[in-house]
């Protein structure tokens, strides 16, 4: 089967078997590429028993690396602490042509307003963690951006997500919407209808990395989605009649829920309240589009999630049915 320009890679995936990272190895090995695992074997050991397995700690020892080559490498830890980083990106200089790496939108100095690939990136820090900091989260994926396009130049490709969502996602920020809607009844809906959301499946994302990695373009892209503007009255919506649920939706005045001691985007997912963190839902996807990305309907994806959350049980702790009937009761 090969690539689309009838090339097959030798892919290095570091990572690959949670959540991203298994839509990347899923879609590089159903293009019959040659793939190599690289983790602990410790989340889903057993999956993608086609692909080659290299065990080891992505900030740990990286021996299993060394002396070996491949076509390209995406890169898919989640903390990505910039010391473990740069010693990724030193032992495989040599031993790939192309290194993707998955950042995070997190990264701009200003997220009020609407986001572009040029617009200013919050600072470094000035003494890097030893260990995973939240507050320090975009300023070391921005140490760490740098740190590969310093080894690798225009062999580098920074890939910006927003909210990736979908089917084995472990956070719940989008499976709340399909499973509490599918539930039906009187739904709160938070603050305002028209506010915008974005937010891409990790299929359509791990699709469109191996097509970055199929036709080795480098650069720096914003990755989220849709194509087109979306907001949240029109996604609860569309999730709402996907999942064939009679919800009503009952959209709550923002103070309301704050004064109630609701957690905005974690508690209440897909919620930002206020204007500070709006321009993190309005990114420019059009470098993106550009190179490739596309989407699957939304509904696809909420019906595609709520299956796979009804079989794998109890998710992340989100709004509590008792304190949503709070919130709506007079």
């Amino acid at each position: 089967m090969g690539t689309g320009n009838g090339r097959d890679v030798r892919l290095l995936v570091l990572g690959g078997t949670r959540f991203l990272g298994r839509a990347v190895a899923e879609a590089a090995l159903a293009a019959d590429h040659e793939v190599t695992l690289f983790n602990r074997g410790v989340t889903n050991p057993g999956l993608f028993p086609e692909a080659e397995r290299l065990v080891g700690d992505l900030r740990g020892a990286l021996d299993e690396l060394r002396r070996r080559t491949w076509d390209a490498a995406i890169d898919l830890d989640p903390t990505q602490l910039p010391q473990h980083t740069r010693r990724r990106v030193e032992v495989l200089a040599g031993a790939v042509r192309h290194y993707v790496f998955v950042s995070t939108i997190s990264v701009y100095a200003d997220p009020s307003r609407p986001l572009l690939e040029g617009s200013l990136l919050v600072e470094p820090p000035a003494q890097e963690p030893d260990s995973f900091e939240p507050d320090l989260y975009g300023a070391c994926k921005v140490a760490s951006e740098r740190a590969v396009l310093a080894v690798f130049g225009s062999r580098g490709t920074v890939a910006r997500p927003g909210l990736i969502v979908g089917p084995h996602d472990p956070t719940d920020r989008f499976t709340y919407w399909p499973r509490r809607l599918a539930e039906g009844g009187d739904v709160l809906a938070p603050g305002d209808p028209d506010a915008p959301v974005q937010l891409v499946d990790a299929r359509d994302l791990g699709a469109w990395l191996l097509r970055l990695v199929e036709n080795r373009i480098g650069g720096v892209f914003n990755a989220t989605g849709p194509e087109r503007p979306l907001t949240l009255g029109a996604l609860l919506e569309r999730v709402a009649a996907a999942v064939d649920g009679d919800a009503r939706l009952v959209w709550t005045d923002e103070q309301r829920i704050l004064d109630a001691g609701v957690t905005p985007w974690s508690e209440l997912p897909l919620w930002v309240p206020g204007d500070e963190w709006r321009g993190l839902l309005q990114a420019d996807v059009g470098r993106a589009l550009a190179a490739g990305l596309t989407f699957r309907p939304l509904e696809e994806t909420a019906r595609d999630t709520l299956a796979w959350s009804r079989a794998a049980g109890e998710q992340q702790p989100t709004l509590s049915r008792e304190k949503e009937r709070q919130l709506l009761s007079p």
